[in-house]
């Protein structure tokens, strides 16, 4: 696992956050429960980095969260693109709407509150990014449900592939987080119709291309 230390030193050698980014992240910290559930600059910046090389016209994302990596990923898009974000939590809604209008993404940014799982199949789109950050014990139900809505080409990250080592831990019986994460994880490693990597950022993301149907 990477030290502190170290992972100080990958951020002060990432180009850092904008403003929006930085007081979203401060009062993600302040105003949440769970604030680790943020991607972060580094891994913000990564996905920022791969919607700019991807250039996609529309991104599909499940579990907003605050609303962080949307904003990442969205920077990436065409000019009159769109990016379709799942939050279960409605508790966050008005904060996540709020911090789109601050950051001037409430045009390309489109929110959806309720489950990715029974509403991403009634979409009338074809994406080519996909970003999977919802519930762990769904991750396996989420990868069956975009797969056919991603074109041929287009790229899914699923983030939190390691949770926190357990993947390579004696699990409890009763852990279907981690369960749901270890099924995702040889359900993609054994997806002939895909080319995929695990890279060990923070808690892991993978990264898959859709090579054919």
């Amino acid at each position: 696992m990477i030290t502190d230390s170290l992972e100080d030193y990958v951020e002060a050698h990432t180009s850092p956050e904008d403003k929006v980014l930085q007081d979203l992240r401060r009062k993600t910290n302040l105003y949440t429960t769970m604030p680790r559930q943020l991607s972060g600059p580094v891994q913000g910046k990564l996905m920022e980095m791969f919607s700019r090389m991807i250039s996609p016209k529309y991104i599909l994302e499940i579990g907003t969260f605050t609303g962080y990596s949307a904003y990442c990923l969205s920077k990436g898009l065409v000019n009159g693109g769109e990016l379709h974000t799942f939050e279960i939590r409605d508790e966050y809604e008005d904060h996540i709407r709020q911090f789109f209008e601050r950051a001037n993404v409430s045009d390309k940014i489109f929110l959806h509150i309720g489950d990715a799982e029974l509403l991403v199949p009634k979409m009338n789109i074809k994406f080519d990014l996909v970003f999977i950050d919802g519930d762990k014990r769904q991750y396996p139900a989420y990868y069956k449900t975009v797969f056919d809505k991603v074109n041929v080409g287009g790229y899914i990250l699923i983030d939190n592939v390691l949770w926190y080592d357990k993947v390579v831990s004696e699990i409890d019986s009763k852990d279907l987080y981690t369960k749901g994460i270890l099924e995702l994880n040889d359900m993609v490693q054994n997806d002939n119709r895909v080319d995929n990597v695990l890279i060990p950022i923070r808690d892991g993301l993978t990264v898959v291309r859709k090579i054919s149907d």
